[in-house]
Parts: C-alpha cells; sequence; structure tokens
C-alpha cells in the first residue's frame, strides 16, 4: 500500500483547504486512516482518525470542530476538510494508515514506526 496526500497549499488564516489521501497501490478498506502534521518547531501531532469499518472518528482538541475527516469508499480515498485555518495549522501533513482502531491509543502514536504505512506529506502555510 502507498499512500499519496494531495490539496496542500498556502491560504490565508480563516480559509479551507481539503486534503485528501489516495492509495495508489492497494486498498485503504482495511485501515484506519489519519492524519499526523509536523509544525515547524513543534513535536508531531495526530490531529485526526477515522476508523475503517464504522466511521469512528477522532479530532485533536486543536482542531476539533474547525476539522472534518471523511471516507469515500468509491474513490479509495480519505479527505481532512480544514475550516478556519490558523496560522499555528502550519505544517506538513502526513496520511497515514493503522490496523489499529481509532482512539486515546492512536491518539499517541506520532512516530513513522508506529504505523503501518506512512505518506510523504504535504505541505499546509497559512500566513497573511
Amino acid at each position: 500500500l502507498q499512500l499519496v496526500e494531495s490539496g496542500g497549499g498556502w491560504v490565508q488564516p480563516g480559509g479551507s483547504l481539503r486534503l485528501s489521501c489516495a492509495a495508489s497501490r492497494g486498498t485503504l478498506d482495511y485501515y484506519a486512516i489519519g492524519w499526523v502534521r509536523q509544525a515547524p518547531g513543534k513535536e508531531r501531532e495526530v490531529v485526526s482518525c477515522v476508523d475503517s469499518h464504522d466511521g469512528n472518528s477522532y479530532y485533536a482538541d486543536s482542531v476539533k470542530g474547525r476539522f472534518i475527516i471523511s471516507r469515500d469508499n468509491a474513490t479509495n480515498t480519505v479527505h481532512l476538510q480544514m475550516n478556519n485555518l490558523t496560522p499555528e495549522d502550519t505544517g506538513i501533513y502526513y496520511c497515514t494508515a493503522s490496523y489499529l482502531v481509532c482512539g486515546p491509543a492512536t491518539a499517541m502514536m506520532t512516530g513513522t514506526d508506529e504505523y503501518d504505512y506512512w505518506g510523504l506529506g504535504t505541505q499546509i502555510s497559512v500566513s497573511s
């Protein structure tokens, strides 16, 4: 399985972006798919995660109410809709795949070796 992120770019504060994570080989069906971000000078943070079968999702407190994660099984893609962006959202966003269920345990997983698959990342820049 290879994860391919898209949708990154520059946006002004208050703007929106939608990230996508697609599987170039294989299917996302069996994995919880999440997003981990690396902001400049900060530790990695698990932003969001969505389970494979029941749609259960997780959001970091920093993005609750602003980000929405969703699965599109027809296109084998997971989207992260990011609204009301702030400069603190700037960073590289990595798509991740895990057999584990989204929850408190996976919310602490920020290392590449903790996931079954990890994408190359897409850059988000929020500034005026």
